[in-house]
């Protein structure tokens, strides 16, 4: 067996979003990640990962065969940029527009792009200013 690096933030494990139609949510998905420069990997096993976020068929073995409901999810982007680039790929890839990007209310540097994926769900991708990291990300070997 191939040695698996997965990342991992401190609160979350996964999110599973369990969909229609696998291949529209892939497509979908691998578009707007590749702007965020999150790889995307597909299995055999009715499902595809990229980072935390795994999407499933309703028949794979991760799902309970059932469709999970409408979620909000937000990427980070590195820049406003990105946001942009993310919203054009979202729209051009099966996505439909549910806020351009702009600045929020939230605080003044929250710049963000709110798009439905082909299932309904609110995915945004969110720019929120410089700001330092202390580590990209948690590295988990299995």
């Amino acid at each position: 067996m191939a040695e698996i690096r997965l990342h991992r933030g401190r609160l979350i494990d996964h999110i599973q979003l369990v969909v229609r139609d696998l291949g529209a949510s892939e497509r979908f998905y691998r578009a707007v990640m590749a702007v965020l420069e999150i790889p995307v990997l597909g299995t055999d096993r009715g499902c595809f990962l990229a980072d935390e976020l795994v999407v499933s068929s309703a028949d794979s073995p991760t799902a309970a065969g059932a469709l999970t409901g409408r979620h909000h999810l937000a990427f980070q982007a590195r820049d406003r940029a990105t946001v942009d680039a993310f919203h054009r790929a979202a729209l051009d890839h099966g996505g439909t527009d549910n806020g351009a990007p702009g600045i929020r209310a939230y605080h003044p540097q929250y710049y963000a792009a709110f798009v439905l994926d082909p299932d309904g769900n609110n995915i945004e991708a969110v720019y929120q200013g410089e700001a330092k990291r202390s580590a990209p990300s948690v590295t988990i070997e299995v």
